[in-house]
């Protein structure tokens, strides 16, 4: 974001960004011009990946009867997404899924952080290509527990037609089966994309508008100050809005996998 803030300042770069400034160039010293398959997005979520899988591998190393910081810190997180996020939505069978929904949570959580860390600025999740794959993944999960569960006939019975007198059956079912296997993975990817786009093109607004004020006019700089003061404020905000939609997501992956496991829906 600072980087181009000082692109802008400088002159180097049309104002106001496009949506083309969200599809960033490779990274490789090779192909750079045409190789959009290794950007900086592609590498922040293997970084997420690396990090995830280390620190959970060290916390566990040599794990003790009374837990060293790593291990109690790893626990926790466990703990939390295990006892308020599948127990309390699924009740006790929940706990199976609980390592799924921990690494879901994990991950999203920290790919949503990246968009206020120095130098990242920016989250993986505010592509859509990304939430629409944890989408898909979890889309996939809770219909395939579902139909393991239940039997193909009677999960999509369970799934599609409700409990409702037969007459009103045929209004009932296309409903039920747009907003159960369209609507459902849809409103995850969306949600989550939509919340971490709409972050960090704020914090993008009132940082360049701030370059953008001062270099327009230097009577503008208090009010430059004032938009600066802003993308800080704004940070603190987008912090809330990282956790919260990590466990938001989490949450409704867990409701939509209570809602396959159920009898009836």
């Amino acid at each position: 974001m600072f980087g181009q803030a000082n692109v802008l300042a400088q002159g180097q770069a049309e104002f106001p960004p496009s949506v083309g400034d969200f599809y960033l160039p490779s990274i490789l010293p090779w192909g750079a011009e045409n190789s959009y398959w290794f950007t900086k997005i592609t590498a922040m979520v293997w970084v997420a990946v690396g990090i995830l899988i280390i620190f959970f591998l060290v916390s566990y190393r040599n794990p003790q009867l009374v837990p060293t910081k790593k291990q109690w810190f790893a626990e926790s997180i466990y703990g939390f997404v295990r006892n308020n996020i599948a127990v309390d939505m699924i009740g006790h069978a929940g706990v199976r899924f609980a390592p799924y929904f921990t690494t879901l949570f994990c991950f999203i959580l920290l790919t949503n952080f990246f968009a206020i860390v120095p130098f990242f600025q920016i989250s993986p999740n505010s592509h859509i290509a990304f939430p629409a794959f944890l989408a898909v993944i979890s889309y996939v999960m809770f219909n395939y527990v579902g139909i393991r569960h239940h039997g193909f006939v009677k999960y999509f019975k369970n799934s599609l037609v409700p409990p409702a007198p037969w007459f009103i059956l045929p209004l009932l079912i296309p409903i039920e089966l747009f907003s159960t296997f369209i609507v459902r993975p849809f409103s995850l990817a969306v949600r989550l994309f939509a919340n971490m786009f709409a972050g960090h093109m704020l914090l993008l607004v009132f940082t360049l508008g701030g370059f953008a004020m001062i270099s327009a006019n230097a009577w503008l700089a208090p009010v430059s100050v004032l938009s600066w003061t802003m993308t800080i404020a704004l940070t603190f905000l987008e912090f809330l809005v990282i956790c919260l939609q990590a466990y938001v997501f989490t949450v409704l992956t867990a409701s939509y996998v209570q809602g396959a496991l159920a009898d009836e829906h």
